[in-house]
């Protein structure tokens, strides 16, 4: 079955485009406003990170963390986001999903369920950041059965030994930890970031993004030539806070950013 990030990235790659990725957490400040900022950026933003809210998100920095909580108070869940792609998808959207979460939201939901909802949802990819390469062989499995939704493997700094097979049969794009840490750290990238990333973009079969501290396009001039593509989350959930969630903004932020990356 085909799978929308591949079908993006193939896209991407034969127009020698660089991709634009956002994140925003379900459900802040409600699913409608969610839906809104996500229809305002078809077109524009190649794929779009959902984050599902979760009481101890680890990876995160205080931002996000705050989102997560607010979204939670605000009667977020797992269910409710899945109801929020189903109607996304019915609306017409047609950009990559993907779903940002934590291993024990799916385990509690129970994996092949979970799958199936994701398959059944439209949910095209999942980032999760708390389930190492050794412990994927269930989800794996789950995932197999149906291509319709992919793993999509994150590295860091620190996986340097492991990254040839963290990416040997990795699907979709990787997604690299540009710093140490959690989430929403200023763009003062690891010294030997330009290194790490060089190695990995050697290593890997699939477009390679770079997350964490983005703000402007700006941020990753040093490195336009090595990766394929930025992912904006922290800066992306503070943006729309400013200005109170309106989808314009989004709208506006993404264009700029999309053609500025692709001006490198």
């Amino acid at each position: 079955m085909a799978n929308r990030i591949i079908d993006r990235m193939d896209a991407l790659k034969a127009a020698n485009e660089k991709a634009f990725i956002t994140y925003i957490t379900a459900g802040l400040p409600d699913m409608e406003h969610t839906a809104q900022i996500v229809k305002a950026q078809e077109g524009l933003t190649d794929v779009i990170e959902l984050g599902i809210p979760f009481s101890d998100p680890t990876a995160d920095g205080p931002v996000i963390q705050q989102a997560s909580y607010e979204a939670i108070l605000g009667g977020a869940s797992l269910k409710k986001s899945f109801a929020l792609v189903e109607k996304l998808r019915a609306d017409g959207v047609k950009m990559p999903l993907v779903f940002m979460m934590y291993y024990n939201t799916i385990t509690s939901y129970g994996i092949e369920a979970f799958v199936k909802e994701c398959n059944r949802a439209g949910v095209d990819g999942l980032i999760v950041p708390d389930l190492p390469f050794e412990e994927q062989e269930d989800l794996n499995n789950a995932l197999a059965a149906n291509d319709a939704t992919i793993l999509i493997q994150l590295v860091s700094p620190v996986s340097k030994d492991r990254i040839p097979m963290i990416l040997e049969n990795a699907k979709g794009f990787v997604y690299c930890v540009s710093s140490m840490g959690v989430t929403g750290q200023a763009a003062d990238f690891h010294k030997e970031v330009l290194n790490y990333l060089s190695y990995v973009k050697e290593n890997s079969k699939i477009p390679v993004m770079m997350g964490f501290g983005i703000r402007t396009a700006k941020d990753i001039e040093p490195m336009a030539n090595i990766i394929d593509g930025a992912i904006v989350g922290t800066h992306f959930i503070n943006l729309m806070r400013e200005n109170d969630f309106k989808a314009e903004t989004a709208k506006e932020y993404a264009s700029t950013f999309k053609s500025d990356i692709n001006k490198l």
